[in-house]
């Protein structure tokens, strides 16, 4: 018998799980990070707050999405971004990511979500089709037009 993968929402005593997982992320892709010390005293004050949820999957976990919320003027309802997800390389191909992503819409839904966007590098094709085949787009359903990400630091 197969077993599913289990997801949960992180609370903020799992900062440190949290910034572990992110922390490798980043380390696994050579991106900057802080540490795992700076990230679990940010990620502590923000997943106390409303506007950002994590979701774990695996136990131990493996795994994590990390979703910030923010209102906007075109629907009643908060936009989420999908800031981060990540599930270590031996778990890959599990299901375990899945499973992740489904928590995470649907604790959208229950939190109102209007629109959930993520952002992806170009050259990341495994990330685009995996959250392509759970029904996310990079364009406009109605006209097929390309959405593009800019960003600025600051």
């Amino acid at each position: 018998m197969t077993s599913i993968p289990l997801t949960r929402p992180a609370e903020p005593d799992d900062a440190v799980i949290v910034a572990k997982l992110l922390h490798a992320f980043n380390t696994e892709f050579d991106t900057a990070s802080p540490g795992v010390d700076v990230l679990a005293r940010r990620l502590t004050d923000l997943l106390a707050q409303p506007t950002t949820f994590a979701i774990l999957g695996g136990a131990p976990a493996v795994g994590v999405a990390l979703v910030t919320l923010r209102p906007n003027v075109w629907s009643e309802g908060p936009v989420a971004l999908l800031d981060e997800m990540y599930v270590a390389p031996a778990h890959r191909g599990t299901g375990i990511g899945s499973k992740i992503l489904e928590h995470v819409v649907r604790a959208c839904r229950e939190r109102g979500v209007a629109e959930i966007e993520i952002n992806v590098d170009e050259s990341d094709a495994d990330a685009m089709r995996f959250y392509e085949s759970h029904g996310f787009t990079n364009g406009d359903p109605d006209t097929g037009e390309k959405a593009f990400y800019f960003s600025r630091s600051l």
